[in-house]
């Protein structure tokens, strides 16, 4: 009996993770194409029951942490050897790695979505962050894997690799802040000079708090005993 729901729950993984090359690009293509419509979807799936949720697309933190992990084998297949002695002793390993810039780029859309519940006049818990946090995870997803690309890019070296990776991660920052203008536009029903400024200062808070973490983490971790 065991060893069928062992079966079973293989099975259920499998299809789980085949059904991510068909929902993956989906979802990709649907949030470059039509991201306040994405945004608005992931607010309205959060009201159905979790086995009728995002059945045809992935959810939105799944979306952000696989983007961050194509993001990372990127970065990989462009730097042959890659010098992590800069890095603490735990992120040296890719998978901690990974964890550890999966929590840094959810920085941006937990900062997004605390910034519209401050605004908008409501109450800051669990539950009235959950929905904007969601939304924002689908943008925050193309947004990270631009910017990624484009700083790895430019770690090649070459003059020209550095001038493409910056055009890149630029690119990927003016997408995003379009994004987030209209965002705040329509959620908010303000000027677009004001939506601009509240995500102009939420964008260099959450850069901000992205380097003292990783300031943190770095002296915390090198100045442990050797």
């Amino acid at each position: 009996m065991d060893f069928m729901r062992l079966l079973q729950s293989l099975e259920e993984l499998l299809y789980e993770l085949a059904s991510w090359l068909v929902f993956y690009p989906v979802t990709l293509w649907r949030t470059l194409t039509r991201p306040r419509d994405m945004m608005r979807y992931a607010d309205s799936e959060l009201g159905d029951t979790l086995e009728k949720r995002y059945t045809d697309t992935l959810s939105p933190p799944l979306f952000l942490l696989l983007t961050l992990l194509f993001a990372h084998g990127l970065e990989l297949a462009l730097i042959a050897h890659r010098d992590d002695g800069m890095l603490p002793a735990l992120l040296r390993d890719d998978g901690n790695l990974l964890i550890f810039r999966a929590f840094l780029f959810s920085i941006f859309p937990l900062l997004m979505a605390v910034q519209l519940l401050r605004r908008a006049g409501l109450a800051l818990d669990r539950e009235t962050l959950k929905a904007p946090f969601y939304s924002q995870c689908y943008v925050a997803a193309p947004f990270a894997f631009g910017f990624s690309a484009g700083m790895n890019i430019m770690r090649a070296g070459r003059h020209e690799m550095i001038v493409a990776g910056g055009a890149i991660a630029l690119l990927s920052l003016l997408w995003y802040f379009v994004v987030e203008v209209g965002w705040f536009r329509h959620d908010l029903g303000i000027g677009r000079f004001l939506a601009l400024w509240l995500v102009v200062r939420t964008v260099l808070a959450a850069f901000a708090l992205v380097v003292l973490a990783s300031l943190a983490l770095s002296y915390g971790l090198g100045s442990g005993p050797h």
